[in-house]
């Protein structure tokens, strides 16, 4: 089991920076992919971005490839996501993932462990 926790969101006019991070506790974090997903309102849930155990590699949604980044601090069992560039239809409630062996995957389906979300609000 691992338990997951979300900060840092918040309303932002367009064009503005946001960074936000997960914590996690219980099992051996490292060991676990992590992602970021979001769910626009009246939408379904739509993957971000996601970074391997090692933090060696990353992977994008088009959407937001080239404004947004992840990273991962194993000794401090962090994984942030900072948002530049900000624009309204990023706004959003954006989760914390985790799992085994689930670098690469884009479906929330492949996730076992989620947070409880933090809300990104985006102005024009």
């Amino acid at each position: 089991q691992v338990q997951l926790v979300e900060s840092g969101g918040g309303l932002v006019q367009a064009g503005g920076s946001l960074r936000l991070s997960c914590a996690a506790s219980g099992r051996t974090f490292s060991s676990y992919a992590m992602a970021w997903f979001r769910q626009p309102p009246g939408k379904d849930r739509e993957f971000v971005a996601g970074v391997s155990w090692s933090g060696g590699s990353t992977y994008y949604a088009d959407s937001v490839k080239g404004r947004f980044t992840i990273s991962r601090d194993n000794t401090k069992d962090t994984v942030a996501l900072q948002m530049n560039s900000l624009k309204p239809q990023d706004t959003a409630v954006y989760y914390c993932a985790a799992d085994l062996d689930a670098y690469g995957r884009i479906h929330p389906e492949g996730f076992d462990y989620w947070g409880q979300g933090t809300q990104v609000t985006v102005s024009s």
